[in-house]
C-alpha cells in the first residue's frame, strides 16, 4: 500500500530537467558574459588553439567553487555575504565586499558596452545610446518583474549562447590541432600567455557567481516554503543531488561555450594574422569577412544575448553582498518597497556602469581588464568561502567532503599562483 513520504523520508523529485535547473544553469550562462567573450576571443585570436587547455582545466575547479557556493547558501539558507558577516571579522567583510562592487561595477561597464557596439554594428548608430537604454531598461527589469517571472526569462536568455555553435558550425576547424591544445597545456614563449591565462580563470571563476549562487539558494529556498537544511536535515540528500545536477549542467555549459569561442576566433582570426581583439563587438567585426555575414550576425546577437543575463546578475549579486553585509533586507522576492537598500545597490551598480560608458575608462580593453581583475579578486573571495563550507560551526554537519574541499583550494592555490606570475611579470616589464 502506498503510503504518504514523512518528512524523515521525503517524497523523490520527479520535475521535468528544466525545473531541477536554476542557480548553477543561469550562473554558468552568465559565466560567458560579454567579457569573458573578448577574453577568449583574445585567446584564439592571440595564441590560436594553444590556450584551449585554460578553459578545460578550469572546469572542475569552477565546478567545485560552484557547488561550494550552492551548498553553503542551501545548507544556511544565507548567502556568502551574510555568513562572512556572521562568521569572520567585520574589516575582512568590507574589504571583499567592497572589491566585488568595484570589479561588478567595471564588469557592467564593459558588458554594456561591448552590447551597445553590439547593437551598432548590426543596426547602426550610436553605441553609447543602447548601452545607455539596456542599462536603465535592465535596472528596471530587476526592480519592477517579479521574481518568478525574472527566474523563467533568466532560463531562456541561457540559449543565446547556442550563437556560438552556430558560428562554429560555419567555419572548417582542424579538429587535430583543437585536441592538441586541449590535452598539451603549453604557455609557449609570448609573455602576454601568463596574463591571458589569469583573464581566461578570472572570467571564468569569477567572484560574483558565488555571491549569487549562493544567495540564490537562499532566495529560492524561500520562494518554495522550505527551510536551510541546519533546520530540516532530512531534505539533504535530494537537495544536494539537486544543486549537483544544476551546477554540473551549467557550468560544462559555460566551459563547452567558452571552448567553441576560442576555437572559433582561433580558425578565423589567428589563422588571418589577426591577433589583438579589444572588445567582443570587435571581434564579431573581424569574424565578418572572415567567415561570412551569418557568423557575424550569430556572433553579435550572443553579445547581446548574453549580456542581458550577465548584467543582471553581476548587480544582483552586488546587491545581495552589500544588502547582506549592512543587514538589509533583501532579496528579488521583495518590491521597492520591501527591500529598498537593496534595490538601491542594483540601480547604482547598474547605472554607474552605464556612466562609466562616458569616456570615463576607455572602452577598448575594458572587456579584458575587468577579467583580469576578477582574477585577482576571486583569490581572497575564495579563500573565504571554503572556508566557510569546511567549517562546522557555518555548516553543522554538512560541511563540504574532502573532494570538494581539495578542488576548491586547488583553485584558489591555481588562481593565486598565476596572479602572483601575473604581477612578477608586470614589475619586470
Amino acid at each position: 500500500m502506498l503510503t504518504a513520504p514523512t518528512p524523515e523520508s521525503p517524497a523523490p523529485h520527479h520535475d521535468p530537467l528544466l525545473r531541477r535547473l536554476g542557480p548553477g544553469l543561469i550562473s554558468g550562462a552568465a559565466d560567458d558574459d560579454p567579457s569573458g567573450i573578448a577574453t577568449y576571443s583574445q585567446a584564439g585570436a592571440q595564441f590560436g588553439t594553444g590556450l584551449l587547455w585554460s578553459s578545460v582545466l578550469a572546469l572542475p575547479l569552477l565546478i567545485a567553487v560552484q557547488l561550494a557556493s550552492a551548498r553553503l547558501g542551501r545548507t544556511t539558507g544565507r548567502g556568502l555575504a551574510a555568513n562572512i558577516r556572521a562568521h569572520r571579522s567585520r574589516p575582512v567583510l568590507v574589504a571583499m565586499v567592497g572589491l566585488l562592487l568595484v570589479a561588478n561595477t567595471v564588469n557592467i561597464m564593459a558588458d554594456l558596452a561591448a552590447m551597445g557596439d553590439a547593437v551598432a554594428l548590426l543596426v547602426g548608430g550610436r553605441a553609447y545610446w543602447y548601452s545607455l537604454a539596456f542599462g536603465v531598461s535592465l535596472a528596471a527589469a530587476q526592480v519592477f518583474l517579479p521574481y518568478a517571472r525574472l527566474v523563467v526569462l533568466f532560463k531562456w536568455l541561457t540559449l543565446a549562447l547556442f550563437a556560438y555553435v552556430g558560428v562554429l558550425a560555419v567555419q572548417h576547424v582542424p579538429w587535430g590541432d583543437v585536441l592538441r591544445g586541449i590535452l598539451l597545456p603549453s604557455l609557449g614563449e609570448d609573455p602576454g600567455a601568463i596574463m591571458t591565462v589569469v583573464a581566461v580563470l578570472g572570467t571564468t571563476i569569477s567572484p560574483y557567481l558565488f555571491f549569487w549562487q549562493a544567495a540564490q539558494e537562499a532566495e529560492d529556498m524561500v520562494a518554495k516554503g522550505a527551510r536551510s537544511l541546519l533546520e530540516h536535515p532530512q531534505e539533504a540528500s535530494d537537495e544536494f543531488a539537486r544543486t549537483r545536477l544544476d551546477t554540473i549542467v551549467g557550468m560544462s555549459f559555460s566551459a563547452i561555450i567558452a571552448v567553441v569561442i576560442m576555437i572559433s576566433t582561433a580558425v578565423s582570426l589567428h589563422r588571418a594574422g589577426i591577433t589583438t581583439i579589444g572588445t567582443s563587438a570587435e571581434a564579431a567585426q573581424a569574424l565578418r569577412p572572415l567567415a561570412g555575414e551569418f557568423a557575424f550576425a550569430l556572433f553579435a546577437a550572443g553579445v547581446i544575448g548574453t549580456g542581458l543575463l550577465a548584467v543582471p546578475v553581476l548587480a544582483g549579486s552586488a546587491a545581495y553582498a552589500v544588502a547582506e553585509a549592512a543587514g538589509w533586507r533583501n532579496g528579488l522576492r521583495y518590491r521597492w518597497s520591501g527591500a529598498p537598500g537593496f534595490y538601491l545597490i542594483i540601480v547604482v551598480a547598474t547605472v554607474g556602469g552605464t556612466l562609466l560608458n562616458v569616456g570615463a575608462l576607455p572602452p577598448m580593453r575594458a572587456l579584458y581588464w575587468s577579467a583580469v581583475l576578477n582574477g585577482v579578486v576571486s583569490v581572497p573571495i575564495l579563500a573565504l568561502l571554503m572556508g566557510l563550507v569546511g567549517d562546522p560551526a557555518v555548516m553543522g554537519g554538512f560541511t563540504a567532503h574532502q573532494r570538494l574541499r581539495v578542488l576548491g583550494w586547488m583553485a584558489t592555490g591555481v588562481m593565486g599562483f598565476l596572479v602572483i606570475l601575473m604581477v612578477g611579470q608586470l614589475l619586470g616589464a
